[in-house]
Order: C-alpha cells, then structure tokens, then sequence
C-alpha cells in the first residue's frame, strides 16, 4: 500500500469514520 494510498484512505475516514475504525484499529 503507497503512503498515499493510506493518506486517501483517511480522507475517507472522515465520512466511514465508523468503517476506518474497524480498518484501522490501530489509528
């Protein structure tokens, strides 16, 4: 996964914050 991968991926976590949670325990 690129870093920039990661960094969209985050984006996308401010509307699935509940799905990034299950994504990314961790963060």
């Amino acid at each position: 996964m690129s870093q920039v991968n990661m960094r969209d991926m985050l984006k996308a976590g401010v509307h699935f914050g509940h799905q990034t949670r299950y994504w990314n325990p961790k963060m």
